[in-house]
């Protein structure tokens, strides 16, 4: 086995050149088109397989990019969002979004990511409004995924972004209003170039003088049967 040179790192994480004159594509600039789908690959075998319909394409495609790309048709309010949660989010989440035994809170920890304690929540840590459609859409309620309309969709988010001090409780959400909400945390993502970042492991003065702070104990044993979920040392 050969040491990896830099050369081989960049493309690794690179696949397809960089578009041409330097400029940064952002985190949704577009990619130049890869090569022919004929490059590289066997012929197809005579009999096998057929194109995919536009339909069946439908059924995959439903992703949404942060920039509000892919964002269906429809909307919904504060109010209806609030009934549905209720039904469908509180059980797991809290009333308020505050969180439920080891379910994750939605709301609170504004501030907190600096800190030795930060907590990632909606309103702390998601830099852009519309993957949080795109997550409840497609992963949510947790026992029966992708059984939400559109408009219900719509509606559990706007009202999460209202519990999280986003959007008032008369507010009705669509796709153009979810692009032009602004998340707390929008600038604390950089984009890294991963080629050019170090990967020597840190073995002396790595915090520079910064103090090393224990706030858990993950030795803890929690006994079969107690209802935690755990029956391991975690």
């Amino acid at each position: 086995m050969r040491a990896q040179t830099g050369g081989d790192r960049a493309a690794l994480y690179r696949p397809f050149p960089l578009p041409q004159g330097g400029a940064a594509i952002g985190p949704f600039g577009a990619w130049p088109a890869p090569p022919a789908a004929s490059e590289g690959l066997p012929r197809p075998i005579a009999g096998i397989g057929r194109p995919v319909t536009a339909q069946e394409i439908a059924g995959w495609d439903v992703d949404v990019r942060g920039d509000g790309e892919g964002l269906p048709p429809g909307r919904g309010s504060v109010k209806e969002g609030e009934e549905l949660f209720v039904q469908q989010c509180a059980s797991c989440h809290g009333d308020f979004g505050e969180g439920l035994e080891r379910w994750p809170a939605l709301i609170g920890g504004r501030g907190s990511l600096n800190t030795d304690q930060p907590r990632r929540t909606v309103g702390s840590f998601w830099p852009y409004a519309p993957p949080v459609f795109d997550y409840i859409r497609r992963a949510m309620p947790y026992a029966t995924p992708m059984s939400l309309s559109n408009e219900q969709a719509y509606a559990l988010t706007a009202y999460v972004l209202h519990l999280n001090e986003l959007l008032p409780e008369d507010a009705e959400l669509d796709a153009e209003k979810l692009k032009s909400i602004r998340m707390p945390n929008r600038d604390g993502f950089v984009p890294e170039a991963r080629p050019d970042t170090p990967d020597e492991a840190c073995m002396s003065s790595c915090r520079q003088g910064r103090p090393v702070a224990v706030t858990m104990d993950s030795r803890r044993f929690v006994q079969p049967g107690s209802g935690s979920g755990f029956s391991e040392p975690q």
